[in-house]
């Protein structure tokens, strides 16, 4: 069994504050030690599965945050960004059983994640077919280019509730709850257990039920924090600038909104 994981930081357990998630911050360390520890227990349960083969994407911020040290020998780790469009899954492909997506956290605009965004904190929304898209959305389809099931979920309350909306034969573990702009979490150690359980579960049940079918058409919305982007981003081949701030793609290849979002955002 080949296995994907997608690590993000924001849907951690406990964290809270964007100072938790940055680099630059004393606090980033705590975060990065969470992110850590619960990539592994997310190896550790798809090694108990089966997994002989685990590639790893870090998939926050500078794409250097996980401590490669901690991985298993059967791991490899995907660190910084080479601006393909597949961005949060790179290097996913046909040859994969599953993904995984870890630490992830609630969509733009939601108010279940004091840390919520999709890509980047510098648009209000991205929607897809009308729909506001988070990061997870627009990386299982990502996944689907491939036909790959997305088998397994953590991050916040409001995430797993779209993420079972979506597909309830995806298996989501929500480790915190936003509330405003505080959290209530459960205890880090009980997270990485839970990941771990629930990620062996999960590769070892209906890996078929998870798989998603691509839309036949495609109508990408991205409404800018500002409208100046808004007039930069309409440059891209095929996209127009709707006014204001939004900028829409209408396109058939799933593909091509995924490298639109490289380049405009």
């Amino acid at each position: 069994m080949k296995i994907y994981i997608s690590v993000d930081i924001e849907g951690t357990a406990g964290i809270t504050h964007w100072d938790e998630a940055r680099k630059t911050h004393a606090d980033y360390a705590e975060f990065r030690e969470e992110m850590t520890r619960e990539a592994l227990a997310a190896c550790e349960g798809a090694i108990a599965a089966g997994a002989q083969e685990i590639v790893i994407k870090d998939a926050h911020g500078s794409g250097r945050n996980i401590l490669a040290a901690r991985l298993p020998e059967c791991a490899r780790i995907v660190r910084g960004w080479s601006g393909h469009p597949l961005s949060m899954v790179q290097e996913l492909d046909a040859t994969f059983d599953a993904v995984l997506f870890i630490g992830y956290h609630s969509k733009a605009g939601a108010e279940t994640n004091p840390l919520a965004h999709t890509l980047t904190t510098g648009v209000a929304s991205i929607k897809l077919n009308g729909t506001p898209a988070s990061e997870f959305l627009l990386h299982t389809y990502a996944a689907a280019l491939s036909g790959v099931p997305a088998a397994f979920v953590s991050g916040d309350q409001g995430l797993c509730g779209d993420v079972a909306a979506f597909n309830p034969n995806i298996k989501t573990l929500a480790v915190s709850q936003g509330i405003g702009p505080s959290t209530v979490s459960m205890a880090p150690q009980l997270a990485q257990r839970l990941i771990r359980d629930g990620v062996a579960a999960a590769l070892k049940g209906d890996l078929g039920a998870a798989k998603v079918r691509l839309p036949e058409a495609f109508t990408l919305d991205v409404t800018f924090v500002g409208p100046t982007q808004a007039y930069k981003a309409s440059w891209y081949p095929g996209a127009r600038h709707l006014g204001g701030q939004t900028v829409r793609l209408e396109t058939k290849d799933y593909f091509d909104v995924m490298r639109a979002l490289q380049f405009i955002l």
